[in-house]
């Protein structure tokens, strides 16, 4: 029988209280840390993308051209929001906006080779910075993380998303807490 969130309180036992607290508590620091810092990685790009413009980019790295409603629709975000985060990045040059190749009336978003080389500058950027705070774990336990984190990302998109949807999913892209879809994406070795 599945569980509901009212249900899998009423099942957690006095002893995880203080773990669950724990957890809550660390994450809600995580978040702060890492939107204070941007997760922006180190060197020169360090904190010199914010969020949405990297998820946005990545996104149409990954899935390549697409209108707006089919970006919205994969980001689990509404049209209005994607366009309005898109518009920065058309004026600085790192999207481009295009006919669509089969409707020349519909408007496709495409990454730029010069948004392609900012986001691979960003990447390189964030890998080092991943590299750096985590230099003292093992392999195995920089696996695990990994995969960990990209569970407990993906039960919040689950809980996030309408009945059968994946709202809010960033299938093979990093959210703001750093996720990928699967353990076996890139980026996120199998454990």
């Amino acid at each position: 029988m599945p569980t509901t969130p009212e249900m899998s309180m009423d099942m957690t036992t006095v002893g995880d209280t203080g773990l669950l607290e724990t957890l809550q508590h660390e994450v809600a620091l995580f978040a702060r840390r890492a939107e204070q810092t941007r997760l922006g990685g180190v060197g020169q790009v360090r904190n010199s993308m914010d969020r949405a413009a990297y998820l946005l980019l990545n996104r149409l790295d990954k899935e390549g051209p697409m209108g707006v409603k089919a970006l919205a629709g994969s980001m689990g975000i509404d049209s209005s929001t994607v366009t309005r985060q898109v518009a920065p990045l058309v004026d600085t040059g790192l999207v481009k906006r295009t006919s669509h190749p089969e409707d020349g009336r519909a408007v496709v978003l495409q990454l730029s080779p010069r948004g392609l080389a900012r986001l691979e500058e960003v990447r390189t950027s964030r890998r080092r910075l991943m590299a750096e705070l985590t230099e003292d774990w093992t392999p195995q336990e920089r696996a695990a993380f990994c995969s960990l984190l990209t569970r407990f990302n993906g039960a919040l998109s689950a809980r996030q998303a309408p009945q059968g949807g994946a709202a809010g999913r960033e299938p093979g892209a990093p959210d703001s807490l750093g996720s990928q879809d699967s353990p076996g994406s890139p980026g996120c070795p199998a454990s």
